[in-house]
């Protein structure tokens, strides 16, 4: 056994396996147990893979990190680290140890940690941040970007609403024919076929995002006169259970006026698609 897999020696505690919906300390954590089997992989190896993981909610939290008992994981190649830099990178409260992930040349840093929570003692969360490992799998398919919440749902609907969307005084699209994508805590999205665009009035830029539910955003548009300001995406190639949206546009109503039946939507702080 590694020096470091000797320090994590701890068996899961018994409280971990079950639903936790109740106030720690302060603040509030939450986590319960999962059936998916979940493995994550540097090049063709797993370093994680288990059928028994834990989704763990971190306070004010709205997406979980998976936990995996010490078992599930390579602890063999992880060595001790320092925290990440980035504070996107990082869990919202102190870690109790970080660590670095060694394969054969390749030193990962900060690629797994240990939560300060004395009954998540025996779990390891292994970064989802893209970039870190090469993928991720649940059984047989690909997620990313961050794990998917079994509480999150996401519709894409086809609908007649009227939508409109201005730029100040200028038209950029006026449709009959959306599609509206509702996800849970989340605005409404308002995906439009690119013939009811004025396509004359945007300008395509380098931009990408991933969500784990619709997949790859690889088309991004702003207006020639403000192409620092990122105002519309399309997801040419959706994940199959979203594919109504595939080869439409949106515009984030954070940026523009969009009414829909003639009625404003309330703009909210803008994020990624």
């Amino acid at each position: 056994m590694s020096e470091t897999a000797a320090t994590l020696a701890v068996e899961p505690r018994e409280s971990a396996r079950l639903v936790r919906r109740v106030p720690l300390t302060a603040p509030t954590w939450r986590w319960e147990p999962s059936e998916r089997w979940l493995r994550g992989w540097v090049g063709e190896l797993a370093v994680v893979d288990s059928r028994r993981p834990i989704l763990v909610w971190e306070p004010d939290a709205k997406v979980p990190e998976y936990g995996f008992p010490l078992a599930d994981v390579r602890t063999d190649l992880l060595v001790p680290g320092e925290p990440p830099a980035a504070a996107y990178y990082r869990p919202r409260l102190p870690a109790r140890r970080w660590f670095d992930l060694v394969v054969g040349e390749r030193r990962i840093p900060s690629a797994a940690w240990t939560w300060d929570v004395d009954e998540l003692d025996g779990f390891l969360a292994v970064t989802w941040f893209p970039g870190v490992l090469d993928r991720w799998t649940e059984e047989e398919d690909r997620v990313f970007a961050h794990p998917r919440d079994p509480r999150n749902r996401v519709d894409a609907l086809s609908s007649t609403r009227h939508v409109v969307v201005r730029d100040g005084n200028r038209v950029l699209a006026d449709s009959r024919h959306p599609v509206i994508v509702y996800e849970t805590g989340l605005p409404a999205r308002y995906y439009l076929p690119a013939e009811d665009v004025d396509l004359s009035a945007l300008t395509e830029i380098d931009g990408w995002s991933k969500c784990p539910y619709k997949g790859e955003a690889s088309r991004y548009w702003a207006t020639a006169d403000r192409p620092d300001r990122e105002i519309a995406w399309s997801y040419p190639a959706p994940l199959p259970v979203i594919a109504p949206i595939a080869g439409r546009i949106a515009f984030y109503s954070e940026r523009l006026d969009i009414t829909v039946d003639g009625v404003a939507v309330a703009g909210r702080r803008a994020g990624r698609p």
